[in-house]
Order: structure tokens, then sequence, then C-alpha cells
């Protein structure tokens, strides 16, 4: 398959200055087919990985789900006996993983640990009656690992990350090429590394995710033995909000369900093929497979401002490709 649209896309939008740097990666159940880096940056360079961080942390509790450990209906209160003070509902694991545990946000760098806010936060709604996008219910995912496995989340992370020889996953967000517009978009990135976020404070390369994407598609494919039972990956990506009203920033008129931690394209109106999962991050990072063309990418760049950055077109011309 020949790519060359695709890398075309990246390097005009490199070249034209709408990314500062960009690494593009390409896979296939067999391993990596591309990968290529434009602008001041290389192959193997780390990236903040922002919101792709909560997939991966999906996994590490699907783990804990195939060992007994938690189910999809374990309360937060669990964890967190504190959690949902004066609520007349239950928050589960389910609610925190789909974006419908109706917990208010606070800013992606707070001053206050994620604990104390996850606990402090009101509630937008009744748990599992509608979806708004929840970096903070990561949080309590993060608990209900730990608090189920006594293993922190980032360590369980970690162990996906060995078995799959993804080396450059991890918290460490000095290593990464920075985001060239934090500030300018409100958000101060000490106190956004600080807080050790679940929902979004790993850092990685296009190989880490590369190799995560080709373990996925091998899964999907009925590997068994891996990093998670191809039962365990379909429970996954059951979609979990279709009924319920969706709510800003991801109306119904994006076209997606949320799964279990994946953002599942199934109604995406710009897309060829909507047999695809996966997550973007906050400043331009991409993660997607698509399993019945078998193909995984990886788009690393450092923007959080990207007027005119349509990642739907770069998608289609990597499914496209012939």
């Amino acid at each position: 398959m020949s790519f060359d649209a695709a890398v075309s896309w990246v390097r005009r939008r490199v070249d034209d200055g709408r990314l500062p740097h960009a690494v593009l990666g390409i896979a296939t159940s067999e391993g990596t087919a591309l990968l290529e880096a434009f602008g001041p940056t290389r192959t193997d360079d780390r990236y903040p990985l922002f919101s792709i961080t909560k997939p991966i942390v999906g996994l590490a509790a699907a783990r804990a789900i195939e060992r007994g450990l938690l189910t999809p209906m374990t309360p937060l209160t669990d964890a967190v006996p504190g959690f949902g003070a004066g609520r007349d509902d239950i928050v589960r694991l389910r609610h925190l993983a789909s974006h419908t545990s109706g917990i208010s946000e606070p800013p992606l760098d707070p001053t206050v640990p994620l604990s104390q806010e996850l606990v402090a936060r009101g509630r937008d709604f009744a748990a599992g009656t509608a979806s708004r996008y929840s970096t903070l219910a990561f949080e309590g995912i993060g608990a209900l690992i730990e608090h189920a496995t006594g293993q922190t989340w980032d360590a369980a992370v970690a162990g996906i990350a060995n078995e799959l020889g993804a080396d450059g996953l991890h918290l460490d967000l000095a290593s990464a090429h920075p985001v060239v517009d934090a500030a300018a978009a409100g958000v101060d990135m000490e106190r956004f590394a600080a807080a050790r976020n679940p929902g979004a404070g790993l850092a990685g390369r296009a190989d880490d995710l590369l190799r995560l994407g080709t373990e996925l598609l091998q899964i999907g494919g009925g590997k068994t033995g891996g990093i998670v039972q191809p039962a365990t990956l379909e429970m996954m990506l059951r979609p979990l909000t279709g009924g319920i009203p969706r709510l800003e920033p991801y109306p119904a008129e994006r076209g997606q369900d949320w799964g279990f931690t994946w953002n599942l394209r199934t109604r995406a109106p710009g897309l060829i093929d909507r047999d695809v999962y996966g997550h973007g991050g906050w400043a331009g990072t991409e993660f997607w497979v698509h399993p019945t063309a078998g193909i995984a990418w990886v788009l690393l760049t450092a923007r959080a401002m990207r007027d005119g950055i349509d990642a739907d077109e770069l998608d289609n011309a990597i499914i496209a490709a012939r």
C-alpha cells in the first residue's frame, strides 16, 4: 500500500506552519508499515499524548476486570468512600469509562490534587442519563485500579507498556516536546504535569502507539494471550451512550458513541470507514484503529490551537491508500 497522500497531507500542514512538527505512523497486524517525521523532530521523539492516555488506562482497568477484581458495575465509592455525598445516584466504573458519570469538570491544570477535585466537584446530571466528556472521571478509574489491584494506575500502565516493548510510554513530560501554544491556550504545563493525570498525563513515541495498534489489531483478529483477551476488547468496544443525550463538546452530531474508554466513531459524517475506534489528544495527537481495514495510525504533534486542521481528511487518506 502507498500512503503518499497521507504523507503529503502531514507535510503540507507542517510546511505551511499549521503544525509545528509531526510524526506520522501507520501499522498493520504485522507491524509498522510507515513511520516518518516532519519538521524539527525525529521519529523516536516523545510527545505529550493527553487524552490518548484514557483508553490506555482503560486497558489497565479491563485487565483488572479479567482477573475478577472489578466489574463495569463496581461503584466508585468502593475506592473513594467520600465520593458522592449528597448525590442520590451511584457512579460506577462503566459511567466513569463512558463519560456518563455527571461529575463536573475542573481545569486541565488544577491547583489542588485531582483526588480532592474528584470528591469536591458537584454533579452535572445523574449518572447514566447523559454523556459529557470528563477527564476527571479517570481519576476515579485510577482509584478503582489501585483499590482492586494494589498497583497505582501508572504502574498498571507500565505493565502493559513492558509487555508491548513500548518503553517510551510513561509520565515523564520533561523529556517530551513542549506544547508550543499551551500558555496561549490557557494551560500551565507545570501544574498539568504535577497532577499526574490518569485521563491525560502520559507521553510517548509514535512507535509505542504503533505497537499498541498492532496488538489491538491482532487481538481483534482472535489472538489470545495478549494484553487483553478478544472478548475483553469486544466488551470495551460495546457502545454505552447510543440512547442518551450527548452534550458539548461531543454532541450527537459529531457522530460517535463512547465505549469503555474508547471513542467509537460509528456515525462520523466525515469518514470513509466508520469501523474505527481510538482517541485524540488536546495538542493534536491522534490514535485510531480500523479493524476491518486492518490499519492503525498515529499522528503526534504539539499545538493546542489548530485552525484549519481536520484529522478526518488524514484518516480518509490512510484508509483509501492503494
